[in-house]
């Protein structure tokens, strides 16, 4: 019997949607039946790039189509949960782009409606699924480092603004900055690599030095800028984790650092500990990582191996794979990514009023 073949629409025509839109086409039990957007020539290209029949301007019209099983959200992130809640109303499963949505509030809209249709809502957390991460999470998980207690975490960027004056900048459209945007990433793996610890409380501080001056995006974006950066360009977070852990949390879209970006992390535990930097962040596909641990009373450190990450079509992949197991749909409805989405809100509160606030 051969596997079901799943049809899918993209809504996005932009960097992400076409990431989507690629890794479907990978798949042998995957038909793209629709794509969503408003760029008429980059749709039409797309269309017949992957040979999608149905192209439309709007998401209402594609979310409507009778044949869809499932929907890719590539847009921005004040579209997320409009366009998740209706096509979950539809009876379709959503893969969403990160983060879940601009705030917890609308992510918990999300979720809810995934759980009233019994369908699986995704979130594109790419990162965790990159081999050096999932490496070392194997690592944690198996004890040979003991009780993590206390993390560090970071992506960041030197000039790394996207589009200023484009919605990414807009507080409305983004619900925030690089916080939001690639911070969610590393809290996301952060948390996935110590076990996913509850979060009991966040102290965080937001920055907007470099941004309000058209500082930090890249030069043919910065030279097109027209104003319009409402949100922060640098943010540092403490989190206090249930059982005594902490995590240490920073991201940057623009600060005067080494030029090249960086993703990495770090762990302390009660018998070892581990490092792991990506230098040139999604650039490198294998991270350096480097476990340090005593044996019988000697240094006992080594550097494990780990396969290359695959970023979104590893994403794609495991989503579609769920959609053939509806026995796990219960369990993917988003509720991890609104644990993000309800820790970023905290870090904003915390950063706006100068307290730490404690994460229900």
């Amino acid at each position: 019997m051969s596997d079901p073949t799943f049809r899918v629409g993209v809504v996005g025509v932009g960097w992400a949607g076409q990431q989507h839109l690629a890794s479907y086409q990978a798949l042998p039990n995957v038909e793209i039946v629709a794509i969503a957007g408003q760029e008429a020539d980059m749709l039409a290209s797309l269309g017949e790039q992957y040979g999608a029949p149905h192209l439309f301007e709007s998401w209402e019209q594609l979310v409507e189509l009778p044949e869809l099983d499932a929907v890719s959200i590539a847009v921005p992130n004040f579209l997320h949960a409009p366009i998740a809640v209706a096509a979950l109303k539809r009876g379709l499963h959503v893969l969403s782009e990160k983060p879940l949505a601009r705030n917890g509030i609308e992510g918990r809209q999300m979720v809810d409606a995934a759980r009233s249709a019994g369908r699986v809502l995704d979130v594109a957390f790419n990162h965790r699924l990159r081999g050096d991460i999932q490496t070392l999470g194997g690592i944690i998980q198996s004890g040979e480092l003991g009780r993590p207690y206390y993390a560090k975490a970071s992506w960041m960027r030197r000039r790394g603004i996207p589009k200023i004056g484009s919605w990414f900048t807009n507080r409305e459209m983004a619900g925030g900055g690089p916080l939001a945007d690639i911070g969610v990433h590393v809290l996301d793996y952060a948390l996935f690599l110590l076990g996913e610890p509850k979060v009991e409380s966040v102290s965080a501080v937001t920055y907007a030095e470099l941004g309000p001056r058209n500082i930090g995006g890249m030069k043919w974006e910065t030279a097109q800028a027209k104003g319009g950066f409402e949100v922060e360009d640098f943010a540092s977070a403490f989190i206090r984790l249930e059982g005594g852990g902490t995590l240490v949390l920073e991201t940057s879209w623009a600060a005067f650092r080494n030029p090249t970006d960086l993703i990495d992390f770090s762990v302390l535990g009660t018998e070892g500990g581990a490092e792991l930097r990506a230098v040139g962040a999604t650039k490198a596909q294998v991270g350096d990582l480097h476990v340090y641990r005593d044996v019988d009373g000697e240094i006992a450190d080594y550097q494990p191996t780990a396969e290359p990450g695959r970023a979104h079509a590893a994403v794609v992949e495991n989503f579609v794979r769920l959609l053939g197991s509806p026995q796990e749909w219960p369990d993917n409805d988003g509720s991890q990514a609104l644990r993000r989405a309800e820790v970023i809100d905290a870090c904003y509160l915390s950063a706006a009023e100068k307290r730490e606030v404690a994460v229900a």
